[in-house]
């Protein structure tokens, strides 16, 4: 590489300036989404089952909201792609707003549970719609930095002020020694979260445009049409197996990194908001040149490493007795985020624009409906078997099922969509 072309690479107010308006939105309104969801993330699952609730139940919970969005996601894919996203996207606000309000003001765990649900399918809609805006906002070779750019270094920096911010607020507000056990000590961050909340509606009200890359012949059948697009391609079909074992640590692993690292490892409260700080680190260290990486040399290793440092940082969880490696597992989990960021610029680069709603539909439900099976299981699991067992299932199906699969992939950054494959859709 020159020294011109890497200046011009590492020049992101450059890169930043040349992208649309509608990518830049999606990203200042993802950052604040990112600060609120960060500070909530180490102590949500704490705060359920402080109100209540059993693991297995906090499973179910987290399993029935994963349902409802997976079963959603074609019809808002088909929706998107006639309307655009900008409607869906506000009504995906206004219900992870909801979810923040029922935490917040919930004195039973079943309230908890109600916004939990919500705040699973605000995340559902609002991803969904920002995924198809970078689909369509950024160039091939642009779109892992692009979408990195959001994920580490915008969403990322607040993502690490975030934990910091509720950390210091539980010990030296809140007085809290060692882990939360009173929910009244969590519920004020649950407030903050639902004021990021609401200026990232008023910033996508006012700032994103109504624009729309789609068709507006879209089948009424948004079943059919997933089918379809799935038998056009057998790479499709591929993808929707990586997808859903992609979307596993969400499920089922990191909703119980923080209770494991609490009730096993004997974690305090501001070892567990650093924990979540340093995943951030991460991403805001590492996220933009492994994006560089991507563009330049290709997805697929870069994800095959993210894969690799995400599930050695689980393997430590697992066999650590030292609480100082605990902030070395928080390291290593911020490669899931950059590697899920790397595979959504796969995603985008199956099939064309005007169908990336709906393909993005299909391949949400799949995933959100595996992940609701896995949520599930996961509570029993950790309940019934041991809190090892929930990651080390998640470490078996990247061995036999994603990394074989992903090998088998060709490298989409290099091999341009078939567009025929997809003429009648």
């Amino acid at each position: 590489m020159s020294a011109s072309n890497s200046n011009s690479v590492f020049n992101i107010p450059a890169f930043w300036k040349a992208q649309m308006q509608d990518w830049r939105v999606t990203v200042i309104r993802t950052s604040l989404e990112r600060l609120g969801y960060k500070m909530i993330l180490p102590y949500l699952t704490l705060y359920v089952i402080m109100l209540g609730a059993t693991k297995t139940q906090f499973g179910y919970v987290n399993s029935l909201g994963m349902v409802m969005g997976g079963l959603l996601a074609p019809l808002i894919g088909s929706i998107i792609d006639r309307n655009g996203p900008k409607k869906v996207y506000i009504f995906g606000i206004l219900v992870l707003a909801g979810g923040y309000l029922a935490l917040a003001e919930a004195r039973i765990w079943q309230v908890a549970a109600l916004g939990v649900f919500l705040h699973a399918m605000g995340q559902r809609l609002g991803g969904q719609s920002c995924s198809t805006i970078c689909g369509n906002c950024l160039a091939n070779c642009d779109r892992a930095k692009g979408m990195l750019v959001c994920e580490s270094l915008a969403a990322g920096v607040l993502g690490m002020i975030g934990p910091m911010m509720s950390g210091w607020i539980l010990v030296n507000l809140m007085h809290v020694t060692g882990a939360p056990t009173d929910p009244n000590t969590v519920r004020p961050l649950f407030y903050i979260a639902l004021a990021c909340t609401l200026v990232s509606l008023l910033i996508v009200v006012f700032r994103l445009s109504f624009k729309s890359w789609g068709t507006s012949k879209a089948k009424s059948n948004v079943f059919a049409d997933g089918v379809a697009i799935l038998k056009a391609d057998k790479n499709c079909r591929k993808w929707l197996l990586i997808s859903a074992v992609g979307g596993m640590p969400l499920a089922m692993v990191t909703p119980y990194v923080q209770v494991f690292a609490a009730e096993v490892k004997s974690a305090d409260a501001g070892t567990l908001a650093a924990m979540v700080t340093a995943t951030a680190l991460t991403s805001v260290l590492c996220g933009y040149v492994f994006g560089i990486i991507s563009d330049k040399y290709g997805r697929k290793p870069v994800l095959l490493l993210t894969i690799v440092l995400y599930m050695a940082g689980l393997g430590i969880l697992i066999t650590t007795k030292r609480v100082s490696l605990l902030l070395i597992v928080g390291m290593l989990q911020g490669f899931q985020e950059i590697g899920a960021t790397v595979a959504g610029s796969i995603a985008h680069e199956l099939v064309p624009h005007r169908i990336m709603g709906r393909w993005l539909g299909a391949t949400a439900m799949f995933t959100q409906l595996f992940s609701a099976a896995m949520a599930a299981m996961s509570g029993l699991i950790y309940d019934n078997v041991g809190g090892k067992w929930v990651f080390i299932i998640y470490i078996v199906c990247e061995l036999v099922i994603r990394i074989p699969l992903l090998l088998s992939m060709p490298e989409t950054l290099t091999t341009p969509v078939d567009a025929d494959k997809f003429a009648n859709i």
